[in-house]
């Protein structure tokens, strides 16, 4: 599925609230954690990364994986958690104002 722009984001630090994790196993997380409907591509990802630690709401440092391979972990920021929780608010409110639009016969139930 294409994702709203911003949409990565907020998955992307919701993601990094159970601690900090690579590039790799957050798409992972979000691909799992979505049944499979939501495939992370590398390229999407990345940038996001990128974009993320330059506005402070998350961190980056190199360790070792499991597997002993270097890797870039993530982990989310006190300031990113602030964001995450404005961010989640803005997403469920849009969530419930599409709800309604899209399903007005609901609405009239009521």
């Amino acid at each position: 599925m294409d994702l709203l722009q911003g949409t990565l984001d907020l998955l992307i630090l919701r993601t990094l609230l159970f601690g900090p994790t690579h590039g790799h196993a957050i798409a992972k997380s979000i691909k799992q954690a979505s049944e499979d409907l939501l495939q992370i591509e590398t390229g999407s990802l990345y940038p996001a990364l990128h974009r993320l630690e330059a506005r402070g709401w998350i961190a980056a440092s190199w360790e070792r994986s499991d597997l002993g391979k270097r890797a870039k972990y993530y982990a989310l920021t006190a300031h990113g958690r602030k964001e995450l929780s404005a961010e989640r608010a803005k997403w469920e409110t849009f969530a419930r104002a599409m709800g309604l639009v899209l399903n007005p016969a609901e609405q009239e139930l009521s």
